[in-house]
């Protein structure tokens, strides 16, 4: 093929892929995390003041570097034979000496992230005369960003534990787009008995509101009741803590369904026991509104006549119903220690099959605070006595609705 003056020469594809473009052998490229290695997590910052910290970094990449030369200037006479990596074997001994020294453990790296997602303020007081835990969430600190702007929509729920559900549960307002709240609420729980505060533990959790999605965790603490003394105050400033988990092997049978408030008292007069029923609190919500149409039914067994059934009015659409109905159960004081009387809670609904939210037994073979409740009863005639008592998801296996 000719060429003018001046051209520049071409050359065909076929041409173009006839030569031979690779100069030797292919070598294995490195990666740059050979050459700066990554700290395991939780592992502190070097600082470039410490000599002593930094001396093994830099003596891993200045081996690094003579290792790399002394491979190329290998490659130069031997181009033909394949060469192993040998540049990062300084870094990694190196690496493998800081982490033996420096490296946390994992139950300490936990405990210090942990402070991270904020700190509460908060007090309880346990009102013994009127069966009352009052829980004040007082304020967060540095709460834990869980939205896109940096910030959070906080809020605050309570469970009691174990039988933590629905029915036990509190919580306070949702305060929008900051990291310190201030709620400054009281929450109540009714019906907590000395019994409750000797085995029951207090969770706080604090939660991010997403009108989207589901809401987010953000930390809890715990509290023991039995730390708490009677009518006292007790201020705490507690950090936040990753969710714990809870015990699965706890029988869910006895799972809590509310509290209900039950009065006894036998009439030497009349020779009859007087049942009353009082009030409930944190009645399970059965409906779909988030509220029950409770009613509570008394049964004293045994029952050859079947006329011991008793039924009080309906409340409608409410977890915390008012009833302050007696009822009147004639018999002999002595026949009291073979009697039992079972009380269950029931929520209303036309034209279908009542739902039964909780019962509670009362008795000799009853234990805790409903054979005390009992013993009480007989102990002291003609004088009513009134105690709270816990309702769980039990159903009696001779009570149908």
């Amino acid at each position: 093929m000719t060429q003018r003056k001046g051209e520049k020469p071409t050359i065909s594809i076929q041409e173009h892929m006839a030569i031979d473009v690779c100069p030797g052998p292919i070598q294995p490229i490195k990666q740059i995390s050979d050459y700066f290695p990554r700290y395991p997590r939780g592992l502190p910052p070097i600082a470039p003041h410490q000599a002593g910290h930094a001396g093994p970094l830099c003596s891993a990449l200045s081996t690094s570097s003579a290792a790399a030369s002394a491979t190329a200037a290998a490659e130069s006479d031997r181009p033909n034979e394949d060469k192993p990596d040998r540049a990062c074997a300084g870094a990694s001994a190196s690496l493998q000496a800081t982490k033996r020294d420096e490296e946390p453990d994992v139950e300490g790296y936990d405990s210090d992230d942990s402070t991270t997602l904020g700190t509460l303020e908060f007090s309880l007081q346990y009102d013994q005369e009127n069966n009352a835990l009052h829980c004040t969430i007082n304020k967060a600190k540095g709460l834990k960003p869980m939205d896109h702007n940096g910030l959070s929509d906080p809020y605050v729920k309570l469970h009691l534990l174990p039988g933590a559900s629905k029915a036990n549960k509190l919580r306070t307002k949702t305060l929008h787009n900051t990291l310190n709240p201030v709620w400054s609420e009281t929450l109540t729980y009714y019906g907590i008995t000395d019994e409750d505060m000797v085995r029951k533990t207090l969770r706080i959790s604090v939660c991010d509101e997403d009108k989207f999605r589901h809401n987010e965790f953000i930390g809890e603490t715990r509290i023991p009741l039995k730390k708490l003394k009677p009518n006292q105050i007790k201020n705490f400033n507690n950090c936040l803590e990753k969710q714990l988990p809870v015990n699965k092997t706890e029988d869910k049978s006895l799972e809590e369904r509310g509290r209900i408030m039950i009065s006894l008292k036998y009439n030497t007069q009349k020779s009859c026991l007087v049942v009353g029923i009082i009030r409930c609190a944190h009645l399970a919500a059965m409906d779909a509104n988030g509220f029950s149409d409770p009613y509570v039914k008394t049964y004293l067994k045994p029952d050859e006549n079947k006329k011991s059934k008793h039924k009080t009015a309906v409340k409608k659409k409410t977890l915390n119903p008012e009833f302050n109905e007696e009822f009147c159960y004639d018999i002999k004081y002595a026949d009291l220690t073979k009697k039992t009387l079972e009380v269950t809670v029931w929520d209303y609904d036309i034209g279908k099959s009542n739902d039964f939210i909780g019962g509670v037994s009362l008795g000799i073979n009853a234990n805790g605070e409903r054979l005390k409740h009992w013993f009480d009863c007989l102990k002291n005639k003609d004088k009513k006595i009134e105690r709270w008592h816990t309702l769980t998801n039990e159903l009696p296996g001779s009570l149908n609705d």
